[in-house]
């Protein structure tokens, strides 16, 4: 007698694809239309199904929404995990965990997508909430590169949170200004403010970070 298990897990297979998709196409959308645009039949018409059948997998437009920015989130913090972990020493590593956080170009995707939920936080919860989230863990894990670098003996710094706090917090701002008004401000400058803010913190010269090679504004 067959247990029927293997159907079950097929079907169960189809539904994690299908959500899949349906974060997939959230997502495009989103970029598209912007947060608060956004509709579920848009969302829906993006994958060739019907309303409907977004609803059986996400009750509501905020469920889809969140769960889309929260996997987003996932997978942004894996990466940064990944390259905070790499060998170098300790200035290499912080300079990566810089250069993950600023944007690639003005039209970073994951940027757009990020300002446009610090916007939609102010009054939605949901969304504020795996703001903060990804907001701490960024925080967390740059004290902890500040902090492995001053046990190493290559930085001197008292309070390696705090530095993380005050980086976080003066990259935000410069970020907003490099996205949102062209022409202010090169990538490369953008970088160079956040290697100076950076050493500055960890009692270095700016010239310490690896030489750069050319940056596209």
């Amino acid at each position: 007698m067959h247990s029927g298990g293997g159907a079950r897990s097929s079907r169960a297979d189809q539904a994690d694809q299908r959500r899949a998709e349906l974060l997939e196409a959230a997502r495009r959308v989103v970029l598209e239309r912007g947060l608060a645009s956004t509709r579920v039949a848009d969302i829906a018409r993006a994958t060739n199904v019907s309303g409907g059948l977004v609803h059986y997998h996400f009750a509501t437009k905020d469920d889809l929404i969140t769960e889309m920015l929260r996997s987003t989130s996932d997978a942004e913090v894996q990466r940064l995990r990944e390259i905070a972990a790499e060998p170098g020493s300790a200035i290499q590593r912080l300079d990566r965990v810089l250069r993950f956080y600023i944007p690639a170009s003005r039209s970073d995707q994951s940027w757009i997508l990020w300002l446009d939920a610090w916007a939609v936080g102010v009054r939605e919860e949901s969304v504020r909430t795996i703001l903060l989230e990804l907001e701490g863990v960024w925080i967390d894990i740059l004290g902890r590169v500040i902090a492995e670098g001053v046990a190493a003996g290559e930085f001197a710094c008292d309070d390696p949170q705090g530095s993380a706090e005050r980086i976080d917090g003066m990259l935000d701002g410069l970020v907003v200004r490099y996205t949102l008004h062209a022409g202010n401000m090169s990538r490369s400058r953008l970088l160079h403010h956040a290697r100076v803010a950076a050493a500055r913190e960890v009692g270095l010269d700016p010239s310490a970070f690896p030489a750069d090679p050319a940056e596209v504004s």
